[in-house]
């Protein structure tokens, strides 16, 4: 059983690692910003992007991970019905680029503490496994081999809903709603190494992919804004349990 002097050194080590952090994060953020301030969301726009700059080279403490790098486990596309209707499976994607992302623009409802921020990130390459079946341009389009796009100027909404809870005398949000959108300005993407194709096959399906290139993101869009809002949801949990919500918004 520990004594009473080890109880007092434990305590005061806790306080002074707890402010340690504390000060820490107020130095990530650049300070506060104030509700009363009627500049608070250019405020906020500079304390994010703080955050994010911090966060390009990881955080233990925050659990973040230093990557460039978002991985989708699938993706699927249908065009066209019927039995020889295109379809293709794209696996293990990995999109890379991501961390080069910068917070263009904040808008804040701080009484009820909502959030809308826009992203922009000027290139995303991608790449993944890839498999189709079907008809396309008249074609067989059936086999797998490996796919690769080239994302320009992507820009992206995130809005999130917190709920206020107080945990040891400190205020935190709890996320309660997170919704996004994206765009891509411009888009170059196909396939290569076909299994059990041709390069007649392989070109035609280039052909189609870049001719078709918006569409087929749009294809894909349903399914990605849920995996990435997933995915967004548990950065922002991560963020907020460990950030009280009175250490960057101040009455």
């Amino acid at each position: 059983m520990e004594d009473g002097k080890s109880v007092a050194t434990n305590r005061y080590c806790f306080k002074r690692s707890l402010l340690s952090f504390l000060v820490i994060i107020s130095d990530i953020f650049g300070g506060h910003c104030s509700k009363q301030d009627p500049e608070v969301d250019a405020c906020l726009l500079k304390s994010f992007n703080n955050l994010i700059e911090h966060l390009k080279e990881g955080d233990p403490e925050l659990g973040i991970e230093q990557s460039d790098t978002i991985v989708i486990d699938e993706l699927s596309i249908a065009l066209g019905g019927g039995p020889d209707g295109y379809k293709a499976t794209f696996k293990d994607i990995h999109a890379s680029g991501v961390d080069d992302v910068t917070i263009t623009n904040v808008r804040s409802d701080l009484e009820t503490h909502q959030f809308q921020i826009t992203l922009s990130i000027p290139h995303i390459s991608a790449t993944a496994r890839y498999r189709s079946s079907g008809m396309l341009l008249l074609v067989r389009a059936s086999g797998g081999g490996d796919y690769w796009g080239e994302y320009e100027n992507v820009k992206a909404k995130v809005y999130f809903r917190g709920e206020p809870f107080v945990r040891d005398d400190q205020t935190f949000l709890k996320l309660k709603q997170i919704k996004l959108d994206f765009s891509v300005k411009e888009i170059k993407m196909g396939v290569e190494n076909l299994h059990n194709s041709n390069s007649v096959l392989q070109a035609a399906l280039n052909l189609f992919i870049n001719t078709n290139a918006q569409e087929l993101l749009k294809e894909m869009k349903p399914q990605l804004k849920r995996d990435l809002a997933e995915k967004m949801s548990r950065f922002l949990d991560r963020i907020l349990d460990k950030i009280p919500y009175d250490d960057w918004i101040v009455d």
